[in-house]
């Protein structure tokens, strides 16, 4: 694919085929992201690459912890969504919901479908994005646009993906299971799999602002 057709097709799976990918497209996707910009070319991203029978062990692990502690997450998260902000939030949310038949009133299955951000979406892959601590808001920031490039990159060789902050959530229990020091923090995951396009969850595209929208040219 050339970057116009990629950036068109990519979206977020959120239901997974169990076979794994082959090692060397992993490898490939991999390798481009590492050409991602960073501030002063710090590259402060670290990923941690959970495959094969360790995927399901974190699987198990990080949902029992859910149902049992509370969140704890290394970066702040958002203080607020407003206006517009809120309404994309609602419509992304709405459409899912929708997709899944689950109504507003179904709790068990609201419950149910979250709970799914921590088995991964049945993915058999799952990279830890952690970044340098001191570092601070720009190694983040970095981190974003590695997650984008390997968004993209995956997409451009047939691999399915979405980026998870709920993992990050949970940024202690994360952080211990992997065994990464206390200079680490936890950014998000990227689940990574073949899609099972026959799922409901797959069946839906989440809507762009219009580039007046977003964009202010100033001459």
């Amino acid at each position: 694919m050339d970057l116009d057709e990629v950036l068109a097709r990519r979206w977020s799976c959120r239901a997974f085929r169990d076979e794994p990918v082959p090692a060397e497209t992993l490898r490939e996707v991999f390798a481009l992201a590492q050409r991602t910009a960073s501030w002063c070319n710090t590259q402060p991203w670290q990923v941690h690459l959970v495959t094969g029978e360790a995927t399901a062990r974190l699987r198990e692990a990080l949902s029992a912890h859910v149902l049992a502690g509370a969140p704890a997450s290394d970066l702040p998260g958002p203080a607020g969504y407003s206006g517009v902000y809120a309404e994309r939030r609602r419509e992304s949310g709405y459409a899912l919901y929708s997709a899944l038949g689950i109504d507003r009133t179904d709790s068990d299955g609201r419950l149910a479908q979250m709970l799914r951000n921590f088995d991964f979406f049945g993915a058999p892959h799952v990279a830890v994005v952690t970044t340098d601590r001191e570092q601070g808001v720009y190694g983040a920031v970095d981190c974003g646009g590695y997650v984008a490039n390997l968004l993209n990159a995956a997409t451009a060789h047939g691999v399915a993906t979405i980026a998870q902050a709920a993992i990050a959530m949970y940024s202690d229990f994360v952080r211990g299971w992997l065994g990464v020091g206390d200079e680490r923090q936890v950014v998000c995951a990227v689940s990574l799999g073949w899609a099972d396009e026959d799922h409901p969850a797959n069946g839906f595209r989440t809507s762009r602002a219009s580039l007046d929208d977003a964009v202010t040219v100033v001459e």
